[in-house]
């Protein structure tokens, strides 16, 4: 599965010397089911196990400002985020990554989910982030691919 390739590659890079500028990138979906549909699904913090693929494990802590450990379904890449933000009304949370094996620092990211006419919702799901230098474009392709793997898989479950 290629976001298994693309988390594995990037956990295989190292972190360059000196800062990169930052990055952004955002991916957006359709989705034929109703907002509240797909917030049921996607909302819960460490839900991400249910609906993306690559994620086989997600726990939590629990606190007011929660932390998720993430474990890929291979068990070869853990990723530490904690929420920074949450809006229930506005279908919307946000998240920054304390540690992971991706060549970037500084990521932040929201995730949200907004009507598109009678029964269906766009997702979208962004960030910011500053890549290790001289691994810019392999740090935009993984993040990317996370988020496009993850926002098909929504589509295809929410759908059903």
């Amino acid at each position: 599965m290629r976001i298994r390739t693309t988390i594995a590659s990037a956990a295989l890079l190292s972190f360059g010397a000196g800062a990169a500028s930052a990055a952004s990138v955002t991916k957006s979906i359709d989705v034929d089911a109703p907002p509240a549909k797909v917030w049921a699904m996607i909302g819960p913090f460490c839900s991400i196990s249910a609906w993306h693929p690559a994620i086989g494990k997600c726990t939590t802590d629990g606190n007011a400002e929660p932390t998720r450990t993430l474990v890929t379904i291979d068990g070869k890449a853990t990723f530490v985020e904690i929420e920074t933000a949450r809006d229930e009304k506005g279908m919307s949370y946000s998240y920054a990554i304390k540690s992971s094996p991706l060549p970037l620092s500084d990521y932040k990211s929201t995730i949200k989910v907004e009507p598109k006419g009678e029964g269906l919702s766009t997702i979208t799901w962004s960030s910011t982030f500053t890549p290790a230098a001289g691994k810019e474009a392999s740090a935009e392709e993984a993040v990317a691919g996370i988020y496009q793997s993850g926002l098909d898989s929504v589509k295809a479950k929410a759908g059903m």
